[in-house]
């Protein structure tokens, strides 16, 4: 391996996507269980490597040199052989500054939480320091040192202006997790979770809604890997790559999904843009008809709806893990809050919103089978759908009209 990232669980890890699009090099993952760690660094069988959980330390005592900011968090991960000797870097720190400053949240004089006590933790504390933060409390597991366990976090500092996430808790593929309630901190303003996939945690999901400015990793991760791909190649770029390798990244692993109405046009328009944009496209009806193993009509009739409710929940949590998909979805798939949660997660959602004269009732939709109950439908749902979706498409047009609105938007 000449360059890459070392970590215990890497499955997950967007890093090589990233770093191929910011240099010509091959960028490797590479997955070490922690009692073959110290062999592979004194090897020294490589230029430069990202080191990321749970190596962020242990990788220190093996570094001929530690730059004074790695030395002063008490982690490294970014590791570059020079001639033989192994230098250790922490572009963490710049990466996580960059993010908390894009998002505009002023930490003076402000009171901030820090979930995790790991090595990124480490990195978290310096940064909300430097950017002047007054009162910064680690919260931790019994044994872990941490100032506050997390069972007594919300009794004690509920005043908390600021949270910062650093624990795993919520990443791919347990995206579900959720680390704490933020709803129990009234004075919030503020919250980055350093989890990148999914693109939106949970907490974050929760701080949106709530009106509070907040951001998953991902812009952190991609800033990073320009710093550490400086130290690597001995080069500085401009800072413009750093906003131009996130969006593209970040567009590239986006879902784009569509709700609406059953005759909407959401498969064909989904089709089309797969046609266009390179993404896959999945209906989740075919899903859930591969899943249950008849046709949706006859596993109403036999199992009721909250059977095939229940069915459409699991099936889209499954695909909504997934990165750069065009999703169709089923007309009453707003119907549960769990499922909106779940795709957009992982992506941006768009209702396609097609006047009900031009839609077409269908026996294969059992509860809109003739236009008497397609017009109740679209009254029960029609607020849920504006509310649900990040874009509303009116989709009156032709499928490449209504299709190329959509990738405009999307990519703009």
């Amino acid at each position: 391996m000449k360059y890459g990232v070392i970590g215990e669980h890497l499955k997950h890890s967007f890093s090589k996507d990233i770093h191929e699009k910011i240099a010509d090099y091959k960028y490797d993952i590479c997955e070490i269980e922690p009692e073959k760690l110290d062999d592979f660094i004194k090897s020294g069988e490589f230029e430069g490597i990202n080191v990321t959980i749970p190596y962020k330390e242990k990788v220190i005592p093996h570094l001929y040199s530690v730059s004074n900011k790695a030395k002063r968090i008490g982690a490294v991960n970014t590791v570059v052989n020079k001639d033989g000797k192994l230098y250790g870097y922490n572009t963490d720190y710049m990466g996580m500054r960059a993010l908390i400053l894009r998002n505009k949240i002023d930490l003076k004089g402000k009171k901030a939480l820090i979930m995790g006590n790991g090595g990124t933790a480490k990195t978290g504390r310096a940064v909300l320091t430097d950017l002047g933060a007054s009162q910064i409390i680690h919260v931790g597991r019994e044994g872990e040192g941490a100032d506050v366990l997390y069972g007594d976090v919300v009794e004690l500092h509920s005043d908390a202006d600021f949270i910062l996430n650093t624990t795993p808790v919520g990443m791919f593929p347990k995206n579900e997790g959720k680390i704490i309630d933020i709803k129990l901190f009234p004075k919030l303003m503020g919250l980055i979770d350093v989890v990148y996939n999914p693109l939106r945690t949970n907490i974050v999901l929760d701080a949106i809604e709530m009106g509070i400015p907040a951001e998953s990793g991902l812009y952190m991760l991609v800033s990073q890997a320009v710093y550490a791909s400086e130290f690597f190649l001995e080069k500085k770029y401009d800072i413009s790559v750093c906003e131009s390798t996130f969006k593209e990244i970040l567009k590239s692993k986006e879902n784009i999904v569509l709700t609406g109405m059953p005759s909407s046009g959401k498969t064909t328009v989904g089709k089309y843009l797969a046609g266009i944009t390179g993404k896959e496209f999945i209906d989740t009806d075919d899903e859930i008809v591969k899943k249950i193993g008849m046709d949706i009509p006859s596993y109403f009739a036999k199992y009721g709806e909250k059977a095939f409710r229940d069915v459409e929940s699991e099936v889209i949590g499954e695909i909504s893990k997934k990165n750069g998909l065009i999703i169709s979805t089923g007309g009453g798939a707003i119907l549960r809050k769990e499922n909106v949660r779940s795709l957009k997660q992982n992506g941006r959602v768009y209702f396609l919103n097609r006047s009900l004269e031009l839609l077409t009732p269908t026996s294969s939709r059992p509860l809109s089978s003739d236009m008497e109950a397609l017009k109740k439908r679209f009254e029960e749902r029609y607020e849920l759908y504006l509310s649900s979706c990040d874009v509303e498409i009116k989709a009156d047009g032709t499928i490449k009209e209504v299709g190329d609105i959509i990738s405009e938007e999307f990519y703009k």
